[in-house]
């Protein structure tokens, strides 16, 4: 079982930064959650940085990817 991985973002719409859990096997996906201050829906992308790192990056519904 693999463990979450805790990562800091800042929210598209209300710049909050959030602390979010990553599951490791959400590699090269794409997923929506809303933020947890403004309720507005996120589009997470987690790819995988150097050294087998999780990067999260994250979208409003407008911003193209």
């Amino acid at each position: 079982m693999n463990p979450l991985n805790e990562k800091s973002i800042v929210c598209p719409y209300c710049c909050e930064q959030l602390e979010v859990l990553i599951d490791p096997t959400d590699l090269n996906q794409e997923y929506i959650e809303d933020c947890q201050v403004c309720c507005q829906p996120i589009t997470f992308v987690v790819t995988e940085a150097n050294h087998g790192e999780l990067d999260v990056q994250v979208y409003s519904a407008d911003e193209a990817f």
